[in-house]
């Protein structure tokens, strides 16, 4: 079993959810994944990722990524598609009441199927669940944008670059023009800002693709805590001894409120978004501070 690790900022939940999307995609691609944030220096968090095998799993979710292509889903019979936007459309042989989630009246919350030419697959949906957990969806999809599109466009980012940053993957940066708004290092409210980036053709806003594709992909299974529309908490749990625990832990601890058993350290956090443009929309992320454990 090898242990990788890599830097990760507790005040960005972007990445926090990124780290837990390394956790899901690595249990997908190689098996026995295992994870934790390891807060005992002064000077940075790491989070530490394991799995099974002799293979680093940060590279191996990376390379995953770097050749992999995104398609929409649709149940049998739908006449959804995200052709419109160039992004293939595959039907799941399955009936609609097996669907992941009740189908979308429109092609902007399909679910979407990373795949690489090995056949490995990864799916994120975490935006049509809103029948029994909030989606957390940030996004808004201008003109019907769609999610697969914001995961094609990520994976555009990212590929041919992400392998050099194996030791560092959240410093990838790129000129993004949209994104599922989790990395709050891009996004801005322009009341706040004083000035639209979007009225300067000169302004590039520096968005975090790696971020952001596996922030959706750590979605798949768990959820920071709502309070309101504006205001979620999310928790993370500390390594003991060096050792890290199973996905299934992960998962629970990213919305819990106290440790799930004695002697885990847990440490929680506030964010707080606000509408960058009309209410009850796309949201983006404003402030994040840490809570005191009672």
């Amino acid at each position: 079993m090898v242990v990788a690790t890599i830097p990760v900022d507790l005040h960005n939940p972007g990445q926090v959810f990124a780290c837990l999307g390394f956790v899901e995609a690595t249990e997908a691609l190689l098996g026995e994944a295992r994870g934790g944030f390891d807060w005992n220096s002064l000077n940075e968090v790491q989070f530490c990722l394991a799995s099974s095998g002799n293979e680093n799993p940060v590279g191996h979710v990376l390379r995953f990524l770097d050749s992999a292509s995104v398609k929409s889903v649709v149940p049998t019979d739908s006449d959804n598609s995200t052709e419109k936007w160039k992004v293939d459309t595959t039907t799941e042989s399955m009936q609609p009441s097996m669907f992941p989630f009740p189908e979308p009246a429109s092609p902007a919350t399909l679910p979407a199927r990373l795949e690489d030419d090995a056949g490995h697959i990864i799916e994120i949906n975490y935006w049509g669940d809103a029948t029994r957990r909030d989606n957390v969806k940030f996004w808004a999809g201008a003109g019907g944008y769609p999610g697969a599109g914001l995961a094609r466009d990520a994976l555009d980012l990212l590929r041919g670059r992400v392998m050099d940053f194996v030791s560092d993957p959240f410093a990838l940066t790129a000129r993004q023009d949209s994104s599922f708004r989790f990395d709050w290092r891009r996004d801005y409210v322009p009341i706040d800002a004083g000035f639209s980036p979007n009225a300067h053709s000169d302004v590039a806003m520096q968005g975090h693709p790696v971020v952001e594709l596996l922030a959706a992909i750590g979605m798949t299974n768990a959820r920071p805590l709502r309070r309101d529309k504006l205001e979620y908490t999310y928790a993370v749990a500390g390594t003991t001894d060096a050792n890290l625990y199973p996905l299934v832990f992960l998962r629970a601890a990213l919305g819990a409120q106290q440790p799930l058993f004695p002697g885990m350290p847990l440490r929680r956090f506030r964010m707080k978004l606000d509408w960058p443009g009309q209410e009850n929309q796309a949201r983006c992320i404003t402030n994040v501070i840490e809570e005191p454990m009672t």
